[in-house]
């Protein structure tokens, strides 16, 4: 917020400064300057910190081998856990703020150190399908210093009915006479 102030002040005053000579009169080139509105070639995108500007190209890069893990069918009350492997294929160390899903019962765990570029890592997700049946597809939303600050991996597949919900169901249905 701050550079784009600065920003916006130094484009006025260039422009005030290109129009306060008299008539026909014309300031030199090098008066008028605006580099600093310019991001610092050296700064890294924060996904914190808003007051560094946003650089698409000095930043970490998280690669993952796969995006979405399948994990078939299982049965209500099953602990499901997958780990989804990433490497850095970006210029800066990548440093991961925040993953969380959506609902408690996925939780992932992620580095809470630097990968370096060209370093690998993993995001360690548990779903507890206690209470779940059918189709179930929850994501686990990643934060980092890469362009875009989120990444999204899902875990995905179907959860039979637990025995509670069974015996629910079939107390539930009028018997048959």
């Amino acid at each position: 917020m701050k550079n784009l102030i600065l920003g916006l002040l130094v484009l006025c005053l260039g422009f005030t400064a290109c129009n306060s000579g008299g008539a026909g009169e014309e300031k030199p080139a090098e008066e008028v300057t605006t580099d600093a509105t310019l991001p610092n070639a050296n700064e890294v995108r924060d996904a914190v910190n808003e007051a560094i500007p946003d650089d698409t190209i000095n930043v970490a890069k998280m690669v993952f081998t796969e995006e979405t893990f399948d994990y078939g069918t299982v049965d209500a009350g099953e602990v499901v856990e997958h780990s989804f492997k990433f490497k850095n294929e970006g210029v800066a160390p990548l440093t991961i703020t925040k993953a969380k899903s959506t609902c408690g019962c996925t939780v992932p765990d992620y580095p809470k150190e630097p990968i370096a570029p060209g370093a690998t890592g993993e995001i360690k997700v548990r779903f507890n399908t206690k209470g779940k049946s059918g189709r179930n597809r929850k994501p686990v939303n990643i934060t980092a210093n890469t362009w875009p600050t989120t990444t999204t991996v899902y875990i995905d597949g179907s959860v039979n009915k637990g025995e509670e919900e069974k015996t629910a169901e079939n107390a539930s249905q009028p018997a048959n006479k």
